[in-house]
């Protein structure tokens, strides 16, 4: 079972990564981290600040839009395409095929995240007083790394990046010790969108099961919207939008995984408030949101398996 998944997870991701759409997102979100610099030059002494929130944002927002758009289109790719008939047609259950769809999405976003928290790691790095010379020497190491692969391993192009996305996160991570508190903003801010990005690509996942990729993308926007809304919906006061919309908002706040936990106040990524150290809280958040997939992909896998494709 396991290498059968493992084999519908790694199709998934190198059909992910043709996907024009990710490439845009990718430098979208690269170009936010040249704008912190530039943002960062105008501040006075807040240059890492400004650097470590910014990237920290768009890489959470591109992340996630990433995860809408991956999830709302995937399965429904291989449906309009017919392939999905002589996938199931093989020993391979249905709740296998899904699984693997996820953990491709999951595999996506893995290296998406990495190369972009490196690169703002990079910047963190230069911005904190680490030699130019020994950051850019470290990046063109890595490229030429990753460009010998490629041309000495061409069937393996897709598979290589992973490891090498995750190699630059750690190498740029450990250049950036000079940044001291500010890196540990961009590293839990990371591990925080992993978490959040994995609950929403289970939600398209369970919506793709049965919809299309628009409402499949409304529906798994709107669950993001209320998640990240979460606490202000459980405490709207009756008196100014009435007993009824304030019971619909509080059920929705229980209901919709609270996306608020993946968002913390900079003091608390900082480490600054001892009742909610930083790190048992990525944990947690992390445990939450492999219970919540589960949940998710669990429902998705029972509407899927009754599902008539004809």
């Amino acid at each position: 079972m396991i290498a059968r998944i493992a084999a519908i997870a790694m199709n998934a991701y190198r059909e992910a990564v043709r996907a024009r759409v990710l490439y845009g997102l990718l430098a979208f979100a690269l170009a936010a981290c040249g704008y912190s610099v530039i943002v960062a030059s105008l501040s006075l002494d807040q240059q890492a600040r400004v650097v470590s929130d910014i990237g920290a944002g768009s890489i959470s927002l591109c992340a996630i839009l990433v995860a809408i758009v991956l999830g709302a289109t995937s399965l429904y790719r291989e449906l309009e395409l017919k392939t999905i008939f002589p996938i199931l047609a093989r020993p391979l259950y249905r709740h296998e095929y899904l699984v693997g769809k996820y953990l491709g999405i999951l595999l996506t976003l893995l290296v998406f995240v990495a190369i972009d928290g490196a690169v703002v790691l990079g910047i963190l790095a230069t911005e904190t007083g680490a030699s130019l010379g020994g950051v850019a020497g470290a990046a063109i190491a890595l490229f030429v790394l990753l460009g010998f692969v490629l041309l000495r391993f061409p069937r393996l192009r897709t598979q290589v990046v992973v490891p090498w996305a995750l190699a630059s996160f750690v190498t740029m991570a450990i250049l950036a010790a000079t940044a001291g508190a500010n890196r540990q903003v961009v590293l839990a801010s990371c591990a925080l969108t992993l978490g959040e990005v994995a609950i929403i690509s289970a939600v398209a996942t369970l919506f793709s099961a049965f919809s299309s990729p628009f409402l499949t993308a409304i529906f798994t926007l709107s669950v993001f919207l209320i998640g990240r809304s979460a606490d202000t919906l459980a405490h709207l006061p009756a008196r100014q939008v009435g007993t009824t919309v304030k019971q619909v908002a509080a059920v929705l706040a229980r209901v919709v995984p609270n996306l608020q936990v993946y968002v913390p106040a900079r003091p608390i990524l900082l480490g600054q408030v001892p009742e909610v150290p930083t790190w048992p809280l990525v944990m947690k958040a992390l445990a939450q949101s492999c219970g919540y997939s589960i949940v998710l992909l669990t429902i998705a896998a029972l509407i899927f398996r009754r599902r008539d494709f004809s």
